[in-house]
C-alpha cells in the first residue's frame, strides 16, 4: 500500500485529515480515494477540468509528479505520496 501525506493547511478545511493507506496505481486514482473519505477534498486539489491546481504540488517519495494534467503517474506499495498547497503572500 502506498502512504498519502496531506499539508497542514488542508486541515484547516479537514480537521480528522490524517495520513491515508491506499491501493491506488495512479495519482489520480489517489485523488478518487481520497475523495470517498473526505468529500469535496478534490475540489482543494484539481480544477473544474481534473488537472493540478496550479498552487498545488504532489511528490511520490523525493520526485514532483510529471503528469499535471491527467495525474496518470504510477504509484506503487511504499510509496509515499505528499499533497502539498503552495503558500503565498507578501
Amino acid at each position: 500500500m502506498a502512504t498519502v501525506k496531506f499539508t497542514a493547511n488542508l486541515k484547516r478545511f479537514y480537521p480528522h485529515l490524517a495520513p491515508q493507506q491506499t491501493n491506488a496505481g495512479t495519482v489520480a486514482e489517489i485523488l478518487d480515494h481520497i475523495e470517498i473519505t473526505f468529500p469535496g477534498i478534490k475540489d482543494y486539489i484539481v480544477n473544474e477540468q481534473g488537472q493540478l491546481r496550479k498552487h498545488v504540488n504532489i511528490f511520490i517519495g523525493n520526485s514532483l509528479i510529471s503528469d499535471k494534467m491527467e495525474l496518470s503517474d504510477p504509484v506503487k506499495s511504499g510509496d509515499e505520496v505528499y499533497i502539498m498547497q503552495a503558500l503565498s503572500g507578501g
